[in-house]
């Protein structure tokens, strides 16, 4: 066993600890999905961090990078970073005081239970789609220190996974995400500090790097509505991803709900400029780079002795279970709590908290299952995490800040949102996104209108 092999078999067992360690505390379903609302400021914010700085964003990004200059890293860090922003300053308070345990506990609150089952169902295909992806690239890490084959790799991976959240839920999450927050930043600062030291320093490496590849905001020929379509994806999905509100749902009190989402998005713009100055930087250090993707992983291999190459392979992992954990767990609870559950009244909480884990373990195997079609995963996980979101973030915000419409007009938007984004993407039209946004708010602001002035219309929705 190498040091690489080793170093990754310890921070395995690190995790079976921390689950086993965290279960004790799990009583109730409140517990397992909300941390019973207990995480501190700590906890919230290295949570949002790790769950975010997944395998894309430092292999990806730094790729992206190192192809198109500072331009990028519109998505990942900055889109991504302003996105966490606005959950912390705008959307995590009055979330938090709803008292909810899930993100679509809201939209039965507000609008219907059949606002709530179709929120999860357009919501679950990117969420499971992204989780099939990091625990590939979990399963690729794997295989590549250890020689076992990928398939192999990516059973593991999933056991894993399934092992810690599965016994702990949110806590456990949380207190690994501190765990793995802190490997990737220590395995990164080790890679830049040392590539830094090759380039002449940092200023050094940045001076060296030509004025064209430092425009963030460039236009280009693509026009002001591709821009604004690179920057609509990030931030208006994330307001509406489930795995930032589980956490936000989690903190102690509003105010650590709030505080926590800013803390962990100023975080993460600092850690995750370090792979975009990486991609900056790597075609003065390694200029013909075939595959772009990989320029992080080379610079590691050509700069980083042993020791360091494990600590940097740590950050790597640290990345990506801190991802598919955190996506699988808040996944499970909507499938569990908010349509499972809803047809079994009479579930006692112990019930509920099995049912839970077991709906844990099934996505864990589905996500196994997509990770197997590498191909299948690769082509449609960078759309999937957008398909759905469009109609609920205009719902949302209107059911959060407003009391204008009713169970008809959501039930249409986020069907209107889900399906125009399908369709304007099959016809190759240049922004769907802004399209399926656009088209979401027309149809709320037009069946509340219609609701406003037909009683008959205002009943809720069945379930």
């Amino acid at each position: 066993m190498n040091g690489v092999q080793f170093g990754i078999l310890a921070y395995v067992v690190v995790q079976f600890a921390i689950g086993l360690w965290v279960a004790r505390r799990v009583k109730t379903t409140t517990d397992f999905l909300v941390a019973g609302r207990t995480l501190g400021l700590g906890l919230v914010s290295f949570s949002v961090f790790a769950t975010f700085l997944g395998a894309e964003a430092i292999v990806g990004t730094s790729g992206a990078v190192y192809e198109e200059g500072l331009a990028g890293g519109r998505i990942d860090p900055f889109g991504y970073a302003l996105a966490i922003f606005i959950v912390g300053a705008i959307f995590a308070v009055p979330l938090w005081k709803r008292g909810i345990i899930t993100f679509a506990d809201f939209f039965r609150d507000r609008y219907s239970p059949g606002v709530e089952k179709l929120v999860v169902i357009v919501l679950l295909p990117g969420s499971m789609l992204w989780a099939a992806a990091q625990v590939r690239a979990f399963g690729q890490v794997v295989s590549a220190t250890s020689g076992l084959d990928v398939s192999m790799a990516i059973a593991v991976a999933s056991v894993l996974v399934v092992a810690y959240s599965a016994l702990g839920g949110l806590l456990a999450d949380a207190w690994t995400d501190l765990i793995q927050g802190l490997a990737i930043i220590v395995g990164l600062v080790v890679l830049a500090a040392v590539v830094a030291g090759q380039a002449g320093g940092v200023a050094e490496g940045l001076a060296s790097v030509e004025s064209e590849r430092l425009q963030v905001l460039a236009i280009g020929d693509e026009g002001l509505l591709v821009l604004l379509e690179s920057f609509a994806i990030p931030i208006c999905g994330t307001v509406v991803a489930i795995e930032i509100i589980s956490r936000v749902l989690g903190a102690r009190t509003a105010a650590v709900a709030a505080r926590g989402a800013i803390l962990g998005g100023a975080i993460y713009l600092v850690v995750g400029a370090i792979p975009v100055f990486l991609g900056l930087i790597g075609p003065q250090l390694l200029p013909h780079v075939e595959e772009a993707e990989q320029i992080v992983p080379l610079l590691a291999e050509a700069h980083l002795p042993g020791l360091l190459y494990v600590v940097f392979a740590g950050a790597v992992i640290s990345a990506i279970l801190s991802t598919v954990d955190s996506v699988l767990l808040a996944t499970s609870g909507h499938v569990s709590r908010n349509i499972v559950e809803r047809m079994l009244p009479r579930l006692e909480d112990r019930g509920r908290l099995t049912l839970n884990r077991v709906i844990l373990a099934c996505l864990a195997v589905a996500a196994f299952a997509m990770a197997h079609s590498a191909d299948r995963v690769k082509d449609l996980v960078e759309s999937a995490s957008a398909a759905g979101s469009a109609g609920v973030f205009v719902v949302a915000v209107f059911g959060l800040f407003t009391r204008y419409g009713g169970a008809l007009a959501a039930f249409a938007t986020v069907l209107a949102g889900a399906l125009s984004w399908l369709v304007l993407g099959a016809l190759e039209l240049e922004t769907p996104y802004v399209a399926a946004l656009a088209l979401a708010l027309l149809t709320y602001v037009a069946a509340a209108a219609v609701e406003k002035r037909t009683p008959a219309l205002q009943r809720p929705l069945a379930g």
